[in-house]
């Protein structure tokens, strides 16, 4: 828990082959320093096997002052888009679309964006 706000920008994602960076600027808005807990979240659109609605795939702690802005970039590897399926033994990767969620908790999503693999 913190004793400040924090301003989310919109979430930039840059889409190679397999694999993404999502970046965006996030802003003490308080007035005390503090520390956010920024989460990422991936959240295939379409699957052929039933996946959770959204899953945690990367996370950052980030410290600042009053009144601070910092860029924040989080990688999502190959694995953040990735489901193990039991009828093949293997994980298995799917193109499509996935929506990316970033925000303090799964029920406080500040920004979205939406790709393609």
């Amino acid at each position: 828990m913190s004793y400040t706000k924090y301003k989310y920008g919109k979430a930039a994602v840059s889409v190679s082959d397999t694999s993404a960076v999502v970046r965006f600027t996030l802003q003490n808005t308080g007035a005390r320093s503090g520390a956010e807990v920024v989460q990422v979240y991936v959240a295939d659109r379409k699957s052929s096997l039933k996946r959770p609605a959204k899953e945690l795939k990367a996370f950052r702690k980030v410290f600042l002052q009053s009144g601070e802005s910092k860029e924040v970039e989080l990688k999502l590897d190959k694995s953040a888009f990735s489901f193990y399926d039991d009828r093949q033994g293997d994980w298995v990767l799917e193109p499509g679309e996935f929506n990316i969620l970033i925000g303090s908790s799964s029920s406080d999503i500040r920004s979205k964006s939406r790709v393609k693999l």
